[in-house]
């Protein structure tokens, strides 16, 4: 449990800002002594955001050709970006968007060799990317594809506070038709899961909320709640699952009632993402549940405005980070715990002839 987590940092878009918050971040000792941290992008953008902060001293790097070569006590750049681009801080472009994707398809790949624990990414300009790649809408999305799991989730995560999404980027007038029983059953499910898998949590409370005002008042401001948020809800009781609701999200979050579950399942991207963006934004952090690996992201977009001003807040990425990191050793505590169980479930003095077999 004391060993290093491998944590790979996309560089998100170069001309964003992406490298201030990643060096700031890292000019944390402690995060040195819990990670080995991989930067994924290019040295030259990573020296030419570094001169621009002249707060920041002594962050030594080192530049390696893959990601078992890495250095344990320093920062370590992986040079997957070619370096005859223009840097251009605060100026979106196709050579900021291609970059960024690079960087994220070295990462991807690493991460799902094996060679890293974590992923945390930097913001990317998602219409920039779709240039390069067509149907990109986001990291989420596109690591549900490239793991091959059938659902992932948006879990935007604080000290205080979890708000998960059933429908991810999705334009508003499609989410009442993309809702059904089983979808929002499934993001319980999966929401259960993690609570207890990523974040150690014995027994998860979940709190759904409603899709309408008023949560439908009845029926009398939509039908949603009747025909499948609350026949979803039962379903996941009766698996032994605490899912409570539909709440009205305006009341739900102005009497603070979030404080009073573990988790919250928001129906689409705004409902959830406003009030958690609105009382946790500079330390919240974006992980996708559900996914075989770890990723992790500071909450918020690639601020052209802010870059090369030495203006943005690096706590996010900092959160980001060390919330990899805290996933990652829970998810190893849960593994050991489940080995734990079958061991003794299968050893003679149990009193069962052959042991017992099955899930845990």
């Amino acid at each position: 449990m004391n060993k290093k987590i491998i944590v790979g940092i996309t560089q998100g878009d170069t001309n964003g800002i992406g490298y201030e918050v990643i060096i700031k971040a890292l000019t944390d000792a402690r995060l040195l002594d819990l990670c080995i941290p991989i930067v994924y992008g290019s040295s030259r953008a990573f020296g030419f955001y570094k001169k621009q902060l002249p707060e920041v001293e002594n962050l030594n790097t080192n530049i390696i050709n893959t990601a078992k070569d890495f250095h344990p006590k320093r920062v370590n750049i992986i040079n997957c970006v070619q370096d005859n681009f223009r840097i251009d801080p605060g100026q979106p472009s196709t050579e900021g968007a291609q970059a960024s994707l690079t960087a994220l398809e070295t990462a991807v790949n690493d991460l799902l060799a094996g060679d890293l624990d974590a992923l945390v990414t930097a913001p990317l300009n998602k219409k920039g990317v779709a240039v390069h790649l067509p149907g990109f809408v986001g990291h989420t999305e596109y690591l549900t594809e490239k793991c091959g799991v059938k659902d992932g989730m948006m879990f935007m995560v604080a000290d205080k506070m979890r708000v998960g999404v059933v429908t991810n980027h999705l334009p508003l007038s499609q989410v009442s038709g993309a809702l059904s029983v089983e979808k929002i059953l499934g993001k319980i499910r999966l929401m259960d899961m993690s609570l207890r898998k990523d974040f150690g949590i014995v027994r998860p409370k979940i709190a759904v909320l409603g899709l309408n005002p008023h949560s439908g008042d009845g029926g009398m401001l939509g039908h949603e709640e009747i025909d499948v948020i609350e026949p979803a809800i039962a379903a996941a009781g009766a698996e032994n699952i605490l899912a409570f609701g539909p709440y009205p999200p305006d009341g739900f979050f102005s009497t603070h009632q979030q404080y009073n579950f573990d988790a919250v399942l928001a129906m689409y991207h705004d409902q959830g993402l406003i009030p958690f963006k609105a009382l946790a934004f500079d330390t919240g952090v974006n992980f996708t549940a559900g996914l075989p690996v770890v990723r992790t992201a500071p909450d918020h977009g690639t601020a052209y405005e802010l870059a090369g001003k030495n203006a943005a807040n690096p706590m996010p990425m900092k959160s980001a980070i060390y919330e990899a990191i805290d996933i990652v050793r829970n998810r190893w505590r849960y593994e050991e715990m489940r080995e734990n169980v079958l061991i003794a479930s299968n050893s003679p003095d149990n009193g069962a002839k052959g042991g017992v077999k099955g899930p845990v």
